[in-house]
């Protein structure tokens, strides 16, 4: 994606802010657990924390978290869902915490926005020796095929990208001499949806978020035509996936 096209889906969130505290899944549990594995203690930073998706998770599991979000409107939800977590306004291209003061640095669907030629030496600078940076990724199973066929109709604007991890590990390209050798793991996931629910999940994403309003409309339309036979209460398929590095 051009740089001028990432910017404007990066900072596509914000105008869909309660939408998004409301309707995105949370992160797998055994997920992040993996992602902090090895970490030199409990503090860490939920970088690109968004509506606090991940850093809840992250409470449950008992971490130290400091949550960082650039956007005002997300960073206000965030901090309505979260009052007792430390939530700071910034980015990963300038991290407001001192060196070395966190363990670990988690991003929930986000390092792929970072400018990593800018990032890498601050995400550095913030972690203790040892620390541990992973990104993760909430995406739809299409492994299952009424979700294989959510793609169809809707296209890969709102799906996403199917071959993943090569996508992630180019969003860590700017890490290298900076941290170790990347390792990848996934973990099945789920969120109970009913038909109205997952599309306004969807509507969420930053390339719906980004489209012209009348062809925004025309493929929520075909979402809906596609899940028309969906009743009640389900549980959508999803795999979270996690990347993750260590500094030495």
């Amino acid at each position: 994606m051009e740089h001028d096209a990432r910017q404007r889906h990066a900072s596509s969130f914000g105008a869909a802010a309660a939408d998004y505290a409301e309707h995105r899944p949370d992160y797998s549990p055994a997920a992040v657990r993996w992602a902090l594995a090895g970490a030199p203690g409990p503090r860490v930073l939920d970088l690109g924390a968004g509506t606090g998706k991940l850093t809840g998770t992250l409470v449950a599991l008992g971490a130290d978290v400091i949550a960082v979000e650039p956007d005002p409107a997300m960073l206000a939800e965030l901090r309505r869902a979260r009052p007792a977590v430390r939530a700071l306004a910034g980015g990963a291209e300038a991290i407001p915490l001192p060196d070395a003061s966190v363990d670990a640095v988690l991003a929930g669907n986000a390092l792929h926005w970072f400018d990593m030629a800018v990032a890498g030496p601050e995400l550095a600078r913030v972690l203790a020796p040892g620390g541990v940076l992973a990104g993760l990724w909430n995406v739809l199973d299409d492994r299952v095929g009424w979700v294989a066929g959510l793609e169809r109709v809707s296209g890969p604007a709102v799906i996403g990208p199917r071959d993943t991890f090569s996508s992630w590990r180019a969003a860590t390209a700017g890490l290298a001499g900076r941290f170790g050798a990347p390792e990848q793991a996934e973990f099945p996931h789920g969120q109970r949806r009913t038909a109205g629910s997952l599309v306004a999940t969807l509507a969420t994403r930053a390339g719906v978020l980004v489209m012209p309003a009348r062809e925004r409309e025309a493929t929520l339309d075909r979402i809906r035509a596609h899940l028309a036979d969906r009743r009640g209460e389900f549980v959508l398929p999803l795999l979270t996936g996690v990347l993750r590095v260590r500094r030495p």
